[in-house]
């Protein structure tokens, strides 16, 4: 690709990323009608994938094979474990994750079960923030000290 070509593909890139950046912005202000026209277009996109695939397997030929749905349902789940996406798509990362580590659902979970996490996590950040104090003071002794060692005066 030639560099005029290139230009033309990153302000077209640009254009459409400052634009969705700005829609985004506006439509979170609106968070119902946001879901709404999310919801409209992820549900037409899926119609469009499925009528495509339709017509696809109705032109016969390669198509028509790729498109019958047992083989479809073959390559598609060999795709998405490839991926990587079949497992967290369907059961998602944090079933996955609070399972490894036994942990109960939220909705099984009692008050108390609440709080100790609520305590525990109070007490993770407090030991972080004195972790970050202690770093910030050595930081600063060695800034001083690299100071002093540049100085001629202090020679």
């Amino acid at each position: 690709m030639n560099q005029e070509k290139k230009n033309i593909f990153h302000k077209i890139f640009n254009f459409f990323d400052r634009f969705e950046d700005r829609l985004r912005s506006h439509l979170s202000r609106f968070p119902i009608i946001y879901t709404i026209i999310g919801g409209i277009a992820i549900v037409l996109f899926w119609r469009g994938v499925w009528h495509t695939a339709d017509i696809l397997q109705a032109r016969g030929g390669v198509f028509g094979i790729i498109f019958y749905e047992p083989v479809n349902l073959v390559l598609v789940v060999a795709v998405l474990l490839a991926t990587g996406l079949f497992v967290s798509y369907f059961i998602g990362d944090t079933i996955l994750i609070s399972g490894l580590r036994k942990e109960k659902k939220l909705h099984e979970k009692t008050e108390k079960d609440i709080k100790e996490e609520g305590a525990t996590l109070h007490d993770i950040k407090k030991v972080v923030n004195e972790l970050k104090q202690e770093v910030d003071e050595i930081k600063e002794t060695v800034n001083e000290e690299h100071a002093t060692n540049q100085n001629p005066l202090h020679k």
